[in-house]
C-alpha cells in the first residue's frame, strides 16, 4: 500500500513552528512541508536553513498564489491577529487548515471561517495540543472507566512566571500587545483551559463570571480568574503570568472521588463505605500515576504527532467542522464573554446554548 503523503505549508515561522510543529512533521513520513511564509526576513532565513528544499515567501498571499495548487493544507502558526485572514484565504484557495489557538479572536470571525470551511468542503482544525498530552490521555481513560463517577466540578490552574517570549528576530513581547495577540493570558491559555473543561464536564457552559488584572505596562491582562456554569456542574479557572512557578494543576471531582493532576502526576482518590455504618466517614483509596508528558518543554513537540494524526483523520473522513472545531468556537465565545464580564465589574455573562 502506497503511503498518502500530504504536502503542507507553514505560515508564521516563530518558536512553536520551528520547535514544535516542524520537528513533528519531519518525524512522520506522511507529511511534507513544501513552503513557508513569514513577514520577518530573519525568520525566513531560519526557515530556509531548517527546510532547504522548501520555497520561502514573504507573506501568505504570495505563498498561496504560487503554491495553492500543489498543497493539501496550510498550518497557521502566526500570532492570533493573522489567524482569520490567513485561514480565510487558505480555505478560499481550496486548502485544509490547521490553526494554532485561538482559532480566531472574535466569534463572528470564527463563524465566518466555519461558513467558508463548509462551503469549500475543507477541514478547519484547531491546534488543541493539550488534549494530546499523555497525562491528559491518562485522565481521559480514568474518567471513561467511571471510577470517580459523574463529573460535576473541575478546577484548572495554569501558572507561569512570565509570558512566553516570541522570537527575538521579530517581536519578543507580541503576547502582551493586544493588536497582535487579541488579549492577554486568557486569549493565550484560555482555549487549553476551556476545551478541557468542556470535555470533562461533557457539556458547554451557559454563563461565565470573570476578573482580570494587569501588573505590567502592556495593554493585556496577566492574571485571569473565571467561574463557568455548565448544565452538568461548574468549572473555575485561574491563569497567571505572575506566578512563582511554572505548573499546571487540575482537579476533577465526581460522585465517587476525584482526580488531581499536577504536571506529570495524576492522583486518583476514590471513596466507598464498605459496610461502614457511618456514611459521613467513607473509606478512601488513593493512588498516584506518573505519566511523563514533558510539561516543562514549552514546544510540546511530543504532543503534536498525535494531534497531526487527528488532523489527518479529519481530512480522510471529510470531517470539515468536527468536535475540535466546535470546541474552538465555544472557547472564543467564552473568552470574549469573560472579557465582557471583567469589563463590567465581574457581571455574569450568558453564553449561547448553540450557534
Amino acid at each position: 500500500m502506497t503511503l498518502r503523503r500530504r504536502k503542507g505549508a507553514i505560515v508564521g515561522f516563530g518558536f512553536i513552528a520551528e520547535s514544535g510543529h516542524l520537528p513533528a512533521y519531519q518525524s512522520r513520513d506522511e507529511f511534507e512541508i513544501a513552503a513557508v511564509a513569514d513577514i520577518s526576513p530573519a525568520r525566513r532565513e531560519v526557515a530556509a536553513r531548517a527546510l532547504p528544499r522548501a520555497r520561502i515567501y514573504a507573506d501568505h498571499e504570495s505563498l498561496l498564489a504560487h503554491e495553492a495548487g500543489e498543497l493539501d493544507f496550510v498550518d497557521i502558526t502566526a500570532p492570533p491577529y493573522a489567524h482569520t485572514p490567513v485561514a480565510r484565504d487558505a480555505l478560499s484557495s481550496g486548502l485544509h487548515v490547521l490553526c494554532e489557538k485561538p482559532l480566531a479572536t472574535d466569534v463572528d470571525d470564527a463563524l465566518g471561517l466555519f461558513a467558508l470551511a463548509e462551503h469549500h468542503k475543507r477541514v478547519l482544525f484547531p491546534s488543541h495540543n493539550y488534549r494530546h498530552a499523555p497525562v491528559i490521555k491518562a485522565v481521559r481513560e480514568t474518567l471513561d472507566s467511571g471510577v470517580i463517577g459523574k463529573v460535576h466540578m473541575v478546577t484548572l490552574a495554569t501558572f507561569r512566571n512570565t509570558h512566553a517570549r516570541g522570537v527575538k528576530e521579530w517581536n519578543e513581547n507580541w503576547r502582551r500587545q493586544k493588536r497582535f495577540s487579541g488579549g492577554g493570558i486568557a486569549m493565550d491559555h484560555g482555549s487549553h483551559t476551556f476545551y478541557l473543561a468542556f470535555e470533562w464536564l461533557r457539556s458547554y457552559p451557559t454563563s461565565v463570571v470573570a476578573k482580570t488584572t494587569a501588573a505590567a505596562e502592556f495593554d493585556t491582562e496577566d492574571n485571569f480568574q473565571a467561574m463557568l456554569t455548565f448544565p452538568t456542574g461548574t468549572a473555575t479557572a485561574q491563569l497567571s503570568w505572575t506566578a512563582g512557578m511554572r505548573k499546571v494543576i487540575y482537579t476533577i471531582h465526581g460522585d465517587h472521588g476525584a482526580l488531581r493532576v499536577e504536571d506529570d502526576d495524576v492522583e486518583t482518590s476514590v471513596f466507598h463505605t464498605n459496610g461502614n455504618p457511618n456514611p459521613a466517614k467513607p473509606i478512601w483509596e488513593r493512588s498516584t500515576q506518573h505519566v511523563s508528558s514533558a510539561w516543562m518543554d514549552a514546544s510540546h513537540v511530543a504532543w503534536f504527532g498525535s494531534l497531526f494524526d487527528s488532523f489527518a483523520k479529519a481530512m480522510d473522513e471529510r470531517s470539515y467542522l468536527g468536535s475540535d472545531a466546535q470546541d474552538a468556537l465555544r472557547c472564543i465565545e467564552v473568552i470574549r464573554a469573560a472579557y465582557a464580564s471583567a469589563g463590567e465589574s465581574s457581571r455574569e455573562q450568558p453564553l449561547s446554548a448553540a450557534h
